[in-house]
């Protein structure tokens, strides 16, 4: 990608402070490290995952993982934050049971419970596409249309619009048992807390320390072979499903908890996530509107989105090489945000370029949440209004379009994170960007994904030659069955 950027970073505050311990609640200190207290019973996890090593993977009780792979970390929530969210396979697997008899989870009675952001998704009710599959949050076992194996997980579906908690066991019957199903409407960055309780009795979920729902007890789960093999963090064994998000403060328990104990575990945690100047829970950027073209080839994110233009430079630079943004400035608006105007220069006439935002950044810079704000003209003086006023950075992007997809590379790598070199990122016959303008997850096969299977048709080549369902309209293809253009 071949951009040249500016950033720009305010700060409101930034507390640093040794009194933290200090907040937590007596019984929380007096028990210990992850410890705490329901009123006569002291009860400690069975193991607890913050994720402070981002090499091993540890647990924090020094417990390795059995394998992991395509991991990444963010520095969000409470310190770092492990990442599930590739388009290659990427999981992180560890013990049920390790070698000196300790148990890392059970899955007859006891509690799950972490903090947890979507991280390139929001949920479809919230103005987003979900994760784009049945993204799996703990899992032990795995799920078979057969029920040959043994299965025990707790998932969001592929739209991110419910949260459920199932199990099956090996009896061959094909049917698997849903315990807890809950609506949710998450959005990008923003952690929530989750907590599952379960006993041969009961089922019970919890958002953010309040009751969402329960359940019947749990009856089935896998057996001891199948639990031999583990329990993964954000996705499946095969590193599928994933979870598309953030994790943090992880921890199990080999009982279940009660209602206040869980209350007072969140409002200790919640502080953290709070005061974190990286956390943008309270600080996400929304992309702007686009107007896509489609003929004769589609231009997809197009126009002039959240940008508003308050004149024209007195100083015009032009440049063949690159593009910058200069006089910056940040201004509080009445709503407490900020309005920030600037300028583009360099870049040569006739050209637009992109603006993105992000109130994060991460190391690569590609592995951030940006936002697509619009685009313009070199020498334009702009202005975005609504930025937040704990941090954000801006970058530009050229209209350079390698693949001829429709999307520039600076979309594809620090938006959709499809590949910039190649047209078909998910290999399903669809070119990306006519899979952005249908509202499609261009990282996923419709092809290969079961939850979308159906409303496509395909040719014994496994080109896409229809759609219905997601949005009514026809595609032409040529002789081999690539798509050339799609009518909505």
């Amino acid at each position: 990608m071949k951009t040249t950027s500016f950033r720009y970073f305010f700060l409101r505050a930034l507390l640093v402070a040794g009194f933290f311990i200090a907040l937590l609640p007596a019984s929380l200190r007096a028990a210990g490290p992850g410890g705490f207290d329901t009123g006569t019973n002291y009860f400690f996890p069975l193991d607890t995952w913050s994720f402070y090593d981002s090499t091993n993977w540890t647990s924090d009780y020094n417990y390795s993982p059995v394998s992991f792979t395509n991991l990444n970390f963010a520095q969000l929530g409470n310190g770092q934050s492990l990442a599930v969210d590739t388009n290659v396979p990427a999981w992180l697997l560890f013990n049920v049971l390790e070698d000196d008899g300790t148990t890392n989870l059970t899955v007859d009675a006891g509690t799950v419970m972490f903090w947890f952001a979507p991280g390139s998704w929001s949920s479809t009710n919230a103005g987003g596409t979900g994760p784009g599959e049945w993204g799996r949050l703990i899992e032990a076992g795995a799920y078979t249309s057969d029920s040959s194996y043994g299965w025990w997980s707790l998932y969001v579906d592929d739209v991110g619009q419910n949260i459920y908690f199932s199990a099956q066991t090996n009896d061959l019957s094909g049917n698997f048992t849903n315990y807890l199903t809950v609506p949710i409407s998450w959005t990008t960055n923003y952690f929530h807390f989750v907590a599952l309780t379960y006993s041969p009795t009961n089922t019970t979920l919890y958002f953010d320390g309040v009751l969402a729902t329960n359940g019947p007890g749990v009856s089935i789960f896998p057996g001891p072979d199948v639990l031999a093999d583990g329990f993964c963090i954000g996705s499946d064994y095969s590193g599928e499903w994933q979870s598309h998000g953030l994790f943090n403060t992880v921890a199990t328990y080999n009982v279940p908890l009660d209602a206040a104990s869980i209350q007072q575990i969140y409002s200790s945690q919640l502080f953290y996530y709070q005061i974190s100047p990286w956390n943008t829970a309270r600080s996400n950027i929304a992309s702007a509107q686009s107007n896509p073209s489609i003929t004769p080839t589609p231009n997809v994110i197009t126009g002039q989105g959240n940008l508003q233009i308050l004149g024209t430079s007195s100083i015009q630079i032009s440049s063949t090489n690159s593009v910058w943004i200069t006089n910056t400035t940040a201004v509080v608006a009445g709503n407490g945000t900020m309005n920030v105007t600037f300028t583009i220069e360099g870049g040569q006439s006739g050209y637009y370029y992109d603006v993105f935002a992000t109130s994060a950044e991460k190391n690569p810079m590609t592995n951030a949440v940006w936002a697509w704000q619009g685009q313009e003209q070199h020498w334009k003086i702009l202005m975005l209004t609504n930025m937040p006023s704990s941090a954000a950075f801006l970058i530009l992007g050229t209209p350079q379009d390698t693949d001829g997809d429709g999307l520039t590379d600076a979309y594809e790598m620090l938006v959709s994170h499809t590949d910039p070199n190649n047209a078909y990122s998910n290999l399903d016959g669809m070119v990306d960007g006519w899979e952005i303008l249908l509202g499609l997850n261009p990282l996923n096969s419709n092809f290969t994904s079961p939850s979308t299977r159906a409303n496509y048709g395909y040719t014994p080549a496994d080109w896409l030659n229809g759609v219905s369902g997601v949005r009514s309209g026809s595609i032409t293809n040529d002789p081999e069955g690539n798509v050339q253009s799609v009518s909505q």
